[in-house]
């Protein structure tokens, strides 16, 4: 494992964050809950030491599931605990919500789910417009004036939003979405951060599947999974990007002897991201990550996957559709 020191957090941190969004169920077909545990488990033994989640994943049930494993592995010192705040949900409905209230209630809530005192990063999950975000930013300094968190850190906010939220308090990081096929803050979130020094944990490392190499042509997605409606997973997106999937994956196999998995989170942290989240569901998932760590991609290897992306990918589509209403 590859570790990093960022600004505000008192660990080393590993590059690669084992996130745990489908581990709540919600959204990705229901969930294991000892094959979670099992899971969370593993990460830990191959060295990830950062386990990212959020009240919103499964209504609770990720932060119940990670409090449990935790509790169960031991060594809560040497772990970087990172969860979320400024969500609220009714009947599965869910809505932006940063009143200081909210966030009052919602980490006294995820404390006692996660069976901890404090947490090392509490970040907010999507920026809420009603309320100022230097307002945010005060609330979020006096929970670390408390104790209860360590640092505070964003999620989906743009540059601006970044630069108002700072008038307010400090900023350790910044949590958006980033993979081979989803790179929009290439364009002004990753260039803001660098110069900042406001340190990136990029979500959906392996775009919700695609990019396992395990996906296939004939996959159904039953119940709530959120690929139902994901515009990738719909013809005739789904065919291109499983091509595009294949010839990256042929050259992962003869540039590095590396398959499409290994190639897509290595890219990430060769793009200059401090942590990548990996959003595993079973502890064999978590057997490629070793293979991650001993490689890097070279601008020419760079310049080759963006040809494959430009030949193969003709009608691009971002994340947008996962964004919670207003």
């Amino acid at each position: 494992m590859q570790y990093t020191k960022i600004f505000g957090i008192d660990k080393e941190v590993s590059r690669v964050a084992l996130g745990t969004w489908a581990i709540g169920g919600w959204m990705w077909g229901g969930t294991d809950e000892d094959l979670s545990v099992r899971t969370i488990h593993a990460a830990l033994d191959k060295g990830i030491n950062v386990i990212d989640t959020a009240p919103v994943y499964g209504f609770g049930r990720s932060e119940k599931i990670v409090g449990k494993a935790l509790k169960e592995y031991g060594g809560r010192e040497g772990i970087v605990l990172a969860t979320k705040a400024g969500l609220e949900w009714n009947e599965d409905k869910i809505r932006r919500n940063s009143s200081r209230e909210r966030i009052r209630k919602e980490i006294e809530d995820s404390l006692q789910r996660l069976k901890t005192d404090y947490l090392d990063l509490y970040q907010i999950h999507w920026p809420d417009s009603r309320v100022p975000f230097e307002d945010t930013a005060g609330e979020l300094e006096k929970l670390k004036a408390e104790g209860k968190i360590r640092a505070a850190g964003v999620s989906n906010f743009s540059p601006e939003q970044m630069e108002v939220f700072l008038k307010g308090g400090e900023l350790v990081s910044n949590q958006p979405p980033y993979n081979l096929f989803e790179r929009s803050i290439e364009e002004d979130v990753l260039p803001y951060c660098q110069k900042k020094g406001i340190a990136l944990f990029t979500y959906g490392a392996l775009c919700r599947g695609l990019l396992s190499g395990g996906m296939k042509r004939d996959r159904r997605f039953e119940g709530d999974d959120l690929r139902r409606i994901d515009p990738k997973f719909q013809e005739p997106r789904f065919e291109s990007y499983l091509k595009a999937v294949e010839h990256l994956d042929e050259y992962a196999r003869e540039a590095f002897g590396k398959r499409i998995l290994h190639l897509a989170v290595r890219w990430i942290l060769d793009q200059g991201i401090d942590v990548a989240l990996w959003g595993a569901r079973q502890p064999e998932q978590i057997d490629p990550l070793p293979a991650i760590m001993d490689f890097c991609l070279s601008d020419d290897d760079k310049k080759k996957v963006d040809w494959i992306l430009q030949e193969w990918i003709t009608d691009p589509v971002g994340p947008e559709f996962m964004a919670p209403p207003l």
